[in-house]
């Protein structure tokens, strides 16, 4: 299977490259957007791809968008539907990429946590609270939160890190009736897809969406629960007190820690069986979630 890493489309404009996603404007508030086979882990894209990944992610994306119903930015995910000029370029579209609607982002991560994991357990340990909202004492990794919360975070630009914010700066950042509906939003769709996930073996620990503007409806945008945006747990291995198993690139991210890469550039490659056991745990999130298995061109 070749990854692709890179999408080269001549004749459009140049795209935006993110850490995963080519983005390209096609002009009529049209966005083409493009999952790469690109995976970053500590704010550092990786010196290894992983081959299929993009489609894992977008047809998961697809899948989500369709299951929770909710105004996005969608507009197709068929070469077939795309402008004629994109038909050409099948070979790296079809399966990871969207056309959608060019949307005035939000800059805030809207991160949704049922379970204290990663930052949100670094920033308990330090003072008992994540994003400023106090918790009980005494919680271990892993553990279930009373109830879900709303933990948002800044919007890095160019590859810097993103920091966890309290709501109240997300009042500052865009008023206060913007800021609660982006967190009653995101507590929604998390206990939504959350209670799902249950029934098809995984838990749902934190996931983060963004949403952005098109005149005036607020829209569910980029990338929906993925691997890539989400932590899935086996709930059949679920053992707080503990990190856990996942379907996620926290496989990743245990490696390079093993590893003790400094956390700057360059980025290290990663070993053979690193790659293919990461698609494995992302395809096999998909199966779980959606009943049938990713078809990768």
């Amino acid at each position: 299977m070749k990854a692709v890493t890179r999408t080269e489309l001549p004749g459009l404009p140049s795209p935006y490259r993110g850490k995963v996603r080519d983005v390209y404007d096609l002009g009529d508030d049209r966005l083409l957007i493009v999952a790469t086979d690109r995976i970053s882990a500590f704010d550092h894209v990786l010196g290894s791809p992983i081959p299929g990944k993009g489609v894992v992610l977008t047809q998961l994306s697809l899948f989500w968008f369709d299951f929770l119903k909710i105004p996005n930015h969608l507009l197709a995910s068929r070469v077939d539907d795309y402008p004629a000029a994109l038909a050409e370029f099948r070979d790296q579209l079809e399966g990871r990429s969207m056309l959608v609607k060019k949307a005035r982002m939000v800059d805030v991560e809207c991160v949704a946590r049922g379970y204290i994991s990663g930052s949100g357990w670094k920033d308990y340990q330090t003072d008992g609270a994540i994003c400023g909202i106090p918790l009980p004492a005494g919680l271990r990794d892993s553990d279930p939160l009373p109830a879900p919360i709303f933990t948002p975070a800044s919007k890095a630009q160019g590859g810097e890190h993103d920091e966890n914010i309290t709501f109240e700066t997300v009042v500052q950042q865009v008023g206060r009736p913007l800021a609660e509906r982006l967190r009653d939003l995101t507590l929604d769709i998390y206990r939504r897809a959350s209670d799902y996930a249950k029934t098809r073996g995984i838990i749902l620990a934190d996931t983060k969406f963004e949403f952005g503007f098109v005149g005036n409806t607020l829209l569910l945008a980029d990338e929906v629960l993925t691997p890539d945006s989400s932590r899935f747990w086996p709930a059949s291995t679920y053992s707080p007190g503990r990190p856990q198993n996942s379907y996620d690139k926290q496989f990743v991210r245990d490696y390079l820690e093993s590893i003790h890469w400094d956390k700057k550039a360059p980025a290290p490659p990663l070993p053979e069986e690193v790659c293919l056991r990461t698609l494995d745990k992302y395809r096999e999130a998909f199966r779980l979630l959606t009943g049938r298995d990713v078809v990768i061109p």
